[in-house]
């Protein structure tokens, strides 16, 4: 379902969510409000997309949100001002969440803004990132919690780990040549580009609401 947002006192305009023509958004996924989805996204059955709350949110070309993944936000404004605070600011824009180019988003993460996401990341399985960044080439092993703290490029987050410190955040080890998963994320972008790409050429019913 994709649907516009209603006005609130947390939100003074009605947003329709802005989605590339090669995008693929499974009728069952959910796509509402201020929120930009790129070329060859996938969002796949389940996931949410809410930019209703905290705004605006987006999502970069060749992304994946998988399964169960939901993206959404702490209020932005109220009564018509800016709450900065909940604000991200990504190459001088601001974000109640940037999800990057080529990030996957796998089965049941979270991300809640305020929330930023580099490019060519992987977030695993049942992740949560919630008041953190999370820098380009990275790898979130499955079930971390990742809280208030920014993880900086090239590192990799050990499965389970539940990280609110920010000088533990500095020691994470970084990904090398030799890391077992150094190499994840390439392939499933490219397995979910290729999905989008199938998708669109059957032309899945979409359900867009007025």
């Amino acid at each position: 379902m994709i649907h516009q947002s209603v006005i609130t006192d947390f939100c003074q305009k009605q947003y329709m969510p802005e989605i590339d023509s090669s995008a693929c958004i499974h009728p069952v996924a959910t796509v509402i409000g201020r929120v930009s989805v790129g070329k060859r996204v996938m969002v796949s059955p389940f996931a949410s997309v809410r930019g209703d709350e905290g705004q605006p949110i987006f999502v970069g070309d060749e992304a994946n949100v998988q399964e169960g993944v939901i993206i959404h936000a702490l209020e932005t404004e109220h009564d018509g001002h800016l709450i900065e605070k909940n604000l991200v600011e990504v190459e001088g824009k601001k974000f109640a969440v940037y999800v990057g180019k080529r990030v996957s988003l796998a089965h049941q993460v979270q991300i809640h803004g305020p929330a930023c996401v580099g490019n060519d990341t992987f977030v695993g399985m049942k992740t949560l990132v919630f008041k953190g960044k999370v820098g380009k080439n990275c790898v979130i092993e499955p079930g971390c919690i990742i809280m208030g703290v920014s993880v900086a490029d090239g590192h990799y987050v050990p499965a389970g780990t539940v990280l609110k410190d920010q000088d533990a955040a500095d020691n994470l080890p970084v990904v090398t040549d030799d890391y077992p998963l150094k190499d994840l994320n390439r392939g499933v972008v490219h397995v979910n580009t290729s999905l989008a790409d199938g998708y669109n050429k059957i032309n899945l019913p979409q359900m867009i609401a007025p």
